[in-house]
């Protein structure tokens, strides 16, 4: 295979041994990656959509306020995964782990062990949030006085989902580790579209948020219940052994607690930015940074999807083919590259014009440069989340822990005297500035689970360079026609290169397939 990495050609694997589940036979398969790398984009994506339909209704038959608390019941229960104290990635981890090294019989005790595990944390999270919901609501969240009633009873019946949401998470986690991408993303479309079109099912017989909020538990019980059927479909031999495990017990919890550092400080530093903002300049200067920043993160679901598929393959390999896990490691790089690099040209380029025409211009003018350098910062953060990945399915999380614990402060020590003299520019260049050394430290860790040739053969740093030459070009003033030509120009040159230079025959004829397959539907 010709990679950015080196010359050295890997073949497709021979076919493992058949299991006694004939899907299992290959779990690492370039095809089954590549599918299920886009079942996962569609079932993360598909949601947005019906969002955008669901929140206008929403707003003009409950009101604002009414919408404000179902959008904070929405981020508390994607919150609510922090009470899995990172069992579920730990459970993917350790399966696909066993996967490798073909020991089923010890996946189904380590299965029930962790969802026991995680349902007394979900009961233990329940019974605070139920403790703490009069806070919440009556000094935390300032609700008005009208609806702390209707609010107090809604957040009650939200803490019952917290169990119902961690044990999902836990079954997913299953999920991946058996690669059926395809069956996950059937239960969480649903699940998904539920989220914004279940209170809108409620409005014709109530706008009291109390139904409202009830709905939306009863439908995470309704997708914990397909997780579960769909596990026992996946992996019969879950049907026949309940055991609690003791000693999964400390596997489990020496990789969750890292997770959980992880999960803790990765979101803060990503926030933390808006926060320094409002305090240093003002609150119109965070809707300036903060507003198009929601959009341009919004691309990392793209490389996420294929890092969602990785990382149980790199558990899976790195147990039982170290020869394949460089395969993936290489391929997992290439294919975000390749999908990333275009997008991020273009938008870099037209980030203007983008602004303009979407928020005005005065957002044109204040958030152009902001725009570009978080669009970079995005570019080489997907990069870095396949070393991320590597350095996780080798059982370090503890690596990755530790790093962000050591690029807080230095992120913060960044932060304060950049936003000081540049304002939300300033804010912009440390986030470009603190993904750049996260990025070139987690490859250097990376490599360090991979043979010494995959690193010294590397053609990325030459790669990654050239790309932000061209972004540094294409953010340069020039009139409308002249980034027309220029991106088209590159992005000719680049899809060539790839197509002819990077991309296996293999691989081309999986893309050619593909094409085929969609005019024959269109």
């Amino acid at each position: 295979m010709k990679s950015f990495f080196s010359t050295t050609s890997i073949s497709e694997p021979r076919p493992a041994p058949a299991s006694t589940l004939p899907h299992l036979a290959n779990l690492t398969s370039g095809r089954l990656l590549a599918g299920n790398a886009i079942w996962n984009l569609i079932g993360t994506c598909s949601p947005i959509l019906i969002a955008v339909v669901c929140l206008p209704v929403l707003k003009h038959a409950l009101g604002t306020d009414r919408l404000g608390v179902i959008t904070l019941a929405w981020v508390f229960i994607g919150y609510f995964g922090l009470f899995d104290f990172g069992l579920s990635r730990a459970l993917t981890k350790l399966v696909a782990e066993r996967l490798g090294q073909r020991q089923l019989h010890e996946i189904p005790s380590l299965v029930w062990t962790s969802l026991y595990i995680m349902a007394a944390l979900g009961l233990v999270g329940a019974v605070l949030t139920f403790a703490l919901s009069p806070w919440l609501v009556q000094r935390f969240v300032k609700v008005p006085a009208v609806l702390q009633r209707e609010t107090l009873v809604a957040f009650y019946w939200l803490s019952l989902s917290i169990p119902l949401v961690v044990i999902t998470a836990g079954l997913r986690g299953v999920l991946e580790a058996l690669q059926r991408f395809r069956l996950a993303t059937a239960i969480r479309i649903p699940m998904g579209v539920f989220t914004y079109l279940g209170p809108v099912c409620v409005l014709p017989f109530s706008r009291s948020l109390v139904p409202i909020m009830a709905a939306l538990v009863l439908g995470r019980g309704a997708a914990c219940v397909a997780h579960l059927w769909a596990c026992l479909y996946s992996m019969p031999e879950l049907r026949h052994d309940f055991r609690f495990s003791s000693s999964a017990l400390r596997p489990l919890f020496r990789f969750g607690s890292w997770m959980t550092v992880t999960n803790i400080v990765g979101p803060m530093m990503v926030t933390f930015d808006r926060f320094v903002i409002g305090a240093m300049i003002s609150v119109a200067a965070v809707a300036y940074y903060a507003v198009p920043s929601e959009v341009v993160t919004k691309i990392l679901l793209i490389p996420a999807a294929i890092i969602g598929v990785l990382f149980p393959a790199f558990s899976t390999a790195h147990a039982g083919n170290r020869e394949r896990l460089v395969l993936l490691f290489e391929s997992g790089i290439k294919y975000v590259l390749i999908t990333l690099f275009p997008i991020t040209l273009a938008l870099v380029a037209f980030a203007p014009e983008g602004l303009r025409f979407w928020l005005g211009n005065d957002f044109a003018h204040h958030s152009t440069f902001v725009v570009r350098c978080l669009l970079v910062g995005v570019f080489l953060n997907s990069l870095s989340l396949v070393p991320f990945a590597l350095i996780q399915s080798a059982g370090r999380p503890d690596l990755t822990a530790k790093l962000h614990l050591f690029e807080l402060p230095l992120y913060i020590a960044m932060l304060v005297p950049l936003v000081k003299f540049r304002s939300i520019e300033g804010a912009a260049i440390a986030w470009l500035l603190r993904f750049a050394i996260d990025a070139f430290l987690l490859f250097v860790l990376a490599f360090r689970f991979l043979p010494s040739t995959v690193a010294a053969g590397s053609r990325l740093p030459a790669v990654v360079a050239a790309a932000v030459l061209f972004f540094a070009l294409a953010s340069v003033a020039m009139p409308f026609y002249m980034k027309v030509l220029l991106v088209s120009t590159v992005w000719a040159f680049f899809l060539m290169g790839a197509w002819f230079w990077s991309l296996s025959n293999r691989e081309r004829s999986f893309v050619q397939s593909g094409l085929r397959g969609a005019n024959v539907v269109s």
